[in-house]
């Protein structure tokens, strides 16, 4: 007889310590997998408290010397007793996401808790620091009672539930659970449970989004139940969760190595569910066609189990069929960009209660990039105000008062999008004409001035103090003196963009303040290739986890995809020479970005994943693109590029530590704030390593290696 077993994975749009909306997208989404007919739903990590909670998991008040509950682990339990009490979460298999001191899940079924399953290895690398707030599980098999807070155990009748690593035995198969990180390890909890006969496994997640990561996902939930034979309900995160990170969501289930449903990757949605059927006796038909496999089943050490009196299938019927299985959708590397900081940016946005965004406007391709990524945030938004979401639509009606709403993606920009182009004597008509048709053509409130003025003030007020004149090098002028007044402009954009962001609403007839975007990409930041407290400096950066080789392509993505043919007029976007306008030009000189680099953007992002990613000293480095570069560069002149790579990281380093909050989209980011924890002030003559490298060199030379 053909067991059908209905399961539900959720996405939701949770907020670090926003319990209110937490737990009403938690019952939505309760009720929409109930609606859906399953009998078993998963969600997010940390759902109740939202996973970006930090150093709020430490809170706690002293009183009289007597302890009060924790802030954050009393309101989760206090939103936890809501869902235990509410009639509506009955009769389904509820698998939900809270810190419990431990990072856990807690199975709970008609108002009562059945489990609570803490996790068992934590994420502790790149963005995540789940050891500072959390301990790990270590008693494998083991099971504990935990005593319940008063305002749980009155409404449920338990004073204390089992806690530890065990799964759940329903009437009709076992379910197993699986928290985000455990996946990703090198022996799963899933092996030993599904050898041990659980036939379901949930996991939930608060997985990032960083470009190209999801084939990695999606691949390692495919081979779990491939190998195996069974089900993987993944549940992630979704949204900006008040960080720099954006949640992508993407759940998914799998059955035997078929992906049976997929929800989207990037969504305005606060609650995404998504419902797939099955049979159970598809996955014991698998299992039992794998001799090897029920050899190695026969000496799985079992796991204890918790009962839960639920049936999860039901019986055969002609009006329900098994999901059918799906291709995998993944967003091409392009696409991710125009989506998820876009998603990112609404989310930060309409949280953050300010009016919009102002962008200073530079006519270069990484402002033109971020000036885009708003124009799709705009497309993505009214396209969700013509489906009718109702979150989205009341968010627009706030930030557009009037009596209709805006129609285009134009006309939204017009109320929320300010660009300006700050324009000297250094700067081109080129750059100035293509902020402006770029503006007019997305529908920003654009304007244009000329700080010369203001410039020649901050001169005269140093000359009048010191009786010295600074002088451009082209002028007669030091290189000392060059960057001086190369940085009086940089930094006076950043003075002038906070003004007009705080203003330009005012002057509008309008109530609030804008966010300054900045528009400084990965590599720039990573080489320390910017003024500090320049127009860099801005409240976000959607674009400082990317690559400057990706934005060339989105931006080419872009111009086909959405008809913007503006990026090839005149001197193309795509094609201008990347340059900061800082100095006058002269006929023996044209300052370029990648020539006062001494390196190219591409070379750059080459040097990031090798210091990040692969964990690269200079000799290191130097010892791997001495082979891949070898074609067409010496040894020598590799040597020459990892040192000028690493003098210029190393004296600009302390440059990190006041980096703008950026989306994080590429796994070599430089952030000190979080992501990449090295000094930030270090010897940049690195005596010891450079001798090492010329050494090497000389051998190579003396060896006829070319």
């Amino acid at each position: 007889m053909r067991q059908l077993i209905t399961v539900a994975s959720c996405s939701l749009n949770q907020w670090a310590l926003s319990f209110e909306g937490n737990l009403a997208r938690i019952l939505k989404s309760i009720q929409l997998a109930k609606a859906g007919g399953a009998t078993l739903r998963t969600g997010p990590e940390l759902e109740v408290t939202g996973y970006g909670c930090q150093d709020h998991f430490y809170e706690s008040k002293q009183k009289a010397a007597v302890a009060l509950p924790r802030d954050t682990y009393h309101h989760a339990w206090e939103a936890l007793a809501r869902i235990l009490a509410d009639p509506t979460c009955h009769g389904i298999l509820l698998d939900i996401g809270m810190g419990v001191h431990y990072n856990c899940r807690l199975v709970i079924l008609d108002g009562r808790i059945l489990l609570i399953r803490p996790k068992m290895h934590l994420a502790n690398d790149g963005n995540y620091r789940e050891l500072r707030w959390f301990a790990p599980w270590t008693k494998s098999r083991t099971l504990e009672d935990h005593f319940l807070p008063a305002c749980v155990r009155d409404v449920a009748g338990q004073s204390c539930v089992p806690f530890g690593d065990a799964v759940v035995a329903t009437r009709d198969t076992t379910v197993g659970i699986e928290l985000c990180e455990e996946l990703f390890t090198p022996h799963s909890p899933h092996i030993d449970q599904f050898l041990d006969g659980v036939e379901i496994i949930t996991n939930s997640s608060g997985s990032h989004h960083e470009l190209r990561k999801l084939t990695r996902r999606i691949d390692l939930i495919r081979e779990a139940t491939l190998r195996n034979g069974g089900a993987y309900l993944y549940a992630n995160q979704q949204g900006c969760d008040g960080d720099r990170l954006y949640y992508d969501g993407c759940a998914l289930v799998t059955v035997n190595g078929e992906i049976v449903a997929q929800g989207s990757q990037f969504s305005l949605n606060d609650v995404e569910v998504v419902t797939a059927t099955f049979d159970l006796d598809d996955i014991r038909s698998q299992r039992a066609a794998s001799s090897s496999r029920c050899m190695q089943a026969t000496r799985a050490v079992p796991y204890p189990r918790v009962d839960a009196p639920i049936t999860l299938s039901a019986p055969w019927s002609a009006k329900v069929a098994p999901s059918i299985p799906l291709v995998p959708r993944y967003h091409p590397t392009t696409e991710e960009i125009s989506l998820g900081p876009a998603c990112w940016l609404w989310d930060y946005l309409r949280r953050s209660r300010m009016s919009g965004y102002f962008l200073p406007l530079s006519g270069g391709l990484d402002s033109c990039s971020t000036a885009l990524i708003v124009d799709s945030m705009c497309r993505l938004v009214m396209k969700a105000v013509a489906e009718g979401n109702p979150q989205v639509i009341e968010d627009v009606r706030r930030l557009c008062p009037g009596d209709t709403l805006p129609d285009t993606p134009q006309a939204l920009a017009g109320h929320l999008f300010h660009t300006c182009y700050m324009g000297t004597a250094n700067s081109t008509q080129d750059t100035r004409a293509r902020a402006r048709a770029l503006a007019e053509r997305i529908g920003a409130y654009h304007v244009d001035l000329a700080m010369d003025t203001v410039v020649a003030a901050v001169v005269s007020l140093f000359t009048a103090v010191t009786n010295c004149t600074p002088r451009f090098e082209v002028h007669g002028g030091t290189r000392t003196e060059n960057l001086a007044l190369q940085n009086i402009q940089a930094r006076l954009r950043m003075v002038l963009a906070y003004l007009f962001a705080q203003l330009l609403p005012w002057t509008r007839s309008r109530n609030g303040g804008l966010l300054v975007l900045g528009s400084s990409n990965v590599d720039e930041c990573l080489r320390g290739y910017m003024t500090k407290y320049d127009c860099s400096s801005a409240d976000l950066n959607p674009i400082g986890g990317i690559s400057k080789r990706d934005l060339r392509g989105f931006l080419a993505y872009y111009r086909d995809t959405q008809g913007l043919d503006i990026l090839d007029r005149q001197v193309s976007f795509l094609e201008a020479t990347p340059t900061a306008e800082l100095v006058p030009f002269s006929a023996t000189y044209s300052q370029s970005d990648e020539a006062e680099m001494g390196m190219s953007y591409d070379e750059l992002s080459t040097f990031g994943r090798l210091r990040k990613v692969a964990r690269c000293g200079p000799v290191a480095m130097f010892g791997k693109l001495v082979h891949e570069w070898g074609p067409r560069l010496t040894p020598a002149a590799v040597a020459a590029k990892v040192k000028t790579f690493f003098y210029y990281y190393a004296i600009n380093r302390h440059k990190m530590t006041t980096l703008t909050p950026a989306y994080h989209a590429e796994s070599y980011s430089p952030d000190d704030n979080r992501y990449d924890l090295r000094p930030f002030l270090y010897d940049a003559t690195w005596t010891w390593q450079f001798r090492s490298i010329d050494a090497e060199v000389a051998q190579l030379e003396a060896a006829g290696a070319l």
